[in-house]
């Protein structure tokens, strides 16, 4: 990856970050853990890969993108308000009765959402839909979507990830955030889906591993996807809950906790001063 992209897609992921503190704080409710560790992966398809319009979100010929895990959201629509879907104050009413960005996303409400989701295993079946769609109506577009690892320990997740095969959904790229960490523990202790990389394999997919914060591994992986013209692929994405803020990171208290004022304080103080650190590289 070009240095000068890569700087540039380091410094957007601490401002994703701070977005997520942000708005977790102000709604005193929330899941910063698995947003701040899907914030890489965010950063790099919404600044780097998706072909959308933040002025046309409903852009015919976009690319899409479904985030499964929708509990995740923060992390989202800190991407969307730094593309420019809507303005970031936005972030300062999360969850708040009556605003836009609720606890988990809403396409009817929020620019730049293509599926709601919140409910796990679902999402993934929305996105299976509109690969096949595109392949029908013979559109370029690709779909991305992002699961939690402790989310495909669902049912529903193997049943799309099966049609997904059957149907040869090239342009569909799923991306597992496997950050080892779900609400009641780590997944293994929960119900294993290792070895996901396998599992993925097995239904038909060709499938990749990376470190999920590494922005030249993360590129290099959807370029593989992009070459890949007879299947769907997997990139299990290996990461850390609660990247970035050193208090929160491998934690899982911080899966759907919100940090008090002093807490707060100490996120963004990290956070801003990893910024300050990249504007002077």
């Amino acid at each position: 990856m070009d240095k000068n992209l890569k700087k540039e897609l380091k410094k957007i992921a601490c401002k994703v970050r701070l977005g997520v503190i942000k708005g977790v704080y102000s709604a005193k409710s929330g899941h910063p853990g698995g947003s701040l560790s899907v914030a890489d992966i965010m950063t790099y398809l919404y600044f780097s890969y998706l072909n959308v319009k933040a002025d046309d979100p409903k852009w015919d010929d976009r690319d899409r993108f479904v985030l499964s895990k929708g509990h995740s959201a923060p992390a989202l629509y800190s991407a969307l308000a730094l593309k420019g879907y809507f303005p970031v104050e936005e972030m300062e009413k999360l969850r708040k009765t009556g605003e836009m960005l609720q606890g988990h996303p809403d396409m009817k409400k929020i620019p730049g959402v293509d599926f709601s989701t919140g409910s796990l295993g679902q999402g993934l079946s929305g996105a299976v839909g509109m690969a096949l769609a595109a392949k029908i109506d013979n559109k370029s577009y690709r779909v991305v979507a992002v699961c939690g690892d402790g989310e495909i320990q669902e049912g529903q997740i193997w049943e799309a990830a099966m049609f997904a095969n059957a149907k040869k959904l090239s342009n569909l790229t799923v991306v597992v955030d496997n950050n080892n960490l779900q609400i009641d523990g780590t997944v293994e202790e929960v119900n294993s889906p290792y070895p996901i990389a396998e599992k993925f394999a097995a239904f038909g997919f060709n499938t990749i591993e990376i470190n999920g914060h590494c922005f030249d591994e993360i590129e290099e992986a959807f370029k593989n996807a992009d070459l890949c013209t007879d299947k769907p692929t997997a990139i299990i994405a290996k990461t850390v809950k609660g990247k970035g803020v050193s208090f929160m990171e491998n934690n899982v208290s911080w899966h759907g906790s919100a940090p008090n004022q002093e807490q707060y304080e100490m996120a963004t103080a990290e956070l801003n001063e990893a910024l300050a650190a990249l504007e002077v590289e």
